[in-house]
């Protein structure tokens, strides 16, 4: 068969990128000083405007607190640009300390969003100003619903404060802007505020550290609190054999238990914990000529081993296998029956080691 002719067509050549370092560096800044200074003055304005807080709080920021703890309903936050975005934070914020919430956009609101707005709820309306137009269009529909307004302002004399049930007054702010436009001084204050707001909130809760783990189950801070019960192998993925039962019945158990564990728990009559055998021990027996696999398991089991509650930390158990250079761990109750097995596999997959 003939070839078909090679194109004799110029492949275009590709122009090699310059490296980082042949690319000429930036020049410097001029005024550097000058600059930083200025730098240093918008952190202490923000840092003034967040302390001039402590002395505005009294009875408005406890009945704010009393609203929010007494919601059946869900804690609805709103506001526009720039306090939007810090609104969208202080919904989450509630959220993740178990406060329903959502974050309600003024102008889709009155688009229908407002649909999502009931009997019940409590609405945290943020504007710097108090006059922001797309919010004040929904506080005759809030008066509607009957529920409850909490507004987040530097002007207790606006709009948006004189059309609310509770005011939390910031003061007013000038901004750390060149211009004295850019939110700055503002969306710092409304942030800090929302964070007392919530934080308080949580406290006269006595919201514990374990609710908001629930509510964390992904990441270090569900890891942190995450219980041992939580991960132990649990029914027939627990390998248990009695101390009265043959070495051949032992390994057998762990060979068919799913997830191949390579160690059981013996128990007694009354099923409490009184040994262990893995597979290490079996590879020491082959090596020594121990080969009898009709021997009962009371005298090969390891006596005495190292074990946990299911309410023990996940972290400290795993410290312990660490510590102990273990793979598993049994797990007993108060009165020291075999109820599951920590296995190193299951701590690696949940990347607790």
């Amino acid at each position: 068969m003939a070839r078909a002719p090679r194109s004799t067509a110029k492949k275009p050549r590709l122009r090699a990128l310059p490296s980082p370092r042949s690319l000429s560096p930036e020049p410097p800044l001029e005024n550097a000083g000058v600059l930083l200074r200025y730098a240093r003055e918008v952190l202490e304005a923000e840092a003034r405007a967040i302390q001039g807080l402590t002395g505005r709080l009294g009875d408005p920021f406890l009945r704010a607190v009393a609203l929010l703890r007494q919601c059946p309903g869900q804690a609805v936050v709103t506001g526009m640009g720039k306090a939007g975005l810090i609104g969208q934070k202080l919904s989450a914020t509630l959220a993740s300390t178990g406060i329903r919430s959502f974050y309600l956009h003024p102008a889709e609101a009155v688009h229908g969003d407002l649909g999502r707005v009931g009997r019940g709820d409590v609405i945290l309306a943020l504007s710097n100003s108090g006059a922001t137009e797309e919010l004040l269009r929904l506080l005759p529909s809030f008066r509607r619903l009957e529920t409850p307004v909490i507004a987040l302002t530097g002007e207790a004399d606006s709009p948006l404060a004189r059309g609310s049930d509770v005011v939390l007054d910031l003061g007013r702010l000038e901004e750390a802007c060149p211009m004295g436009l850019v939110p700055t001084t503002s969306t710092a204050a409304l942030h800090a505020m929302g964070d007392a707001l919530v934080m308080t909130l949580m406290r006269s809760r006595s919201f514990t550290t374990e609710q908001y783990a629930q509510l964390h189950p992904g990441g270090k801070i569900g890891r942190s609190v995450q219980r041992v019960a939580d991960v132990m192998r649990t029914g027939p993925a627990n390998p248990v054999v009695k101390e009265t039962a043959k070495l051949s019945d032992a390994v057998g158990v762990m060979t068919q238990t799913p997830g191949r564990p390579g160690a059981t728990s013996v128990v007694d009559r009354q099923g409490k914990l009184v040994g262990i055998f893995t597979d290490g021990d079996l590879r020491r027996m082959v090596e020594q000529g121990r080969t009898d696999f009709t021997v009962p398991m009371r005298d090969v089991m390891g006596r005495r081993p190292r074990c946990v509650s299911p309410e023990t930390l996940v972290l400290t158990a795993a410290a312990q296998m660490r510590e102990s250079r273990v793979d598993q761990l049994p797990v007993v109750d108060a009165e020291g029956r075999a109820v599951g097995l920590l296995d190193v596999q299951d701590l690696l997959a949940a990347r607790f080691l």
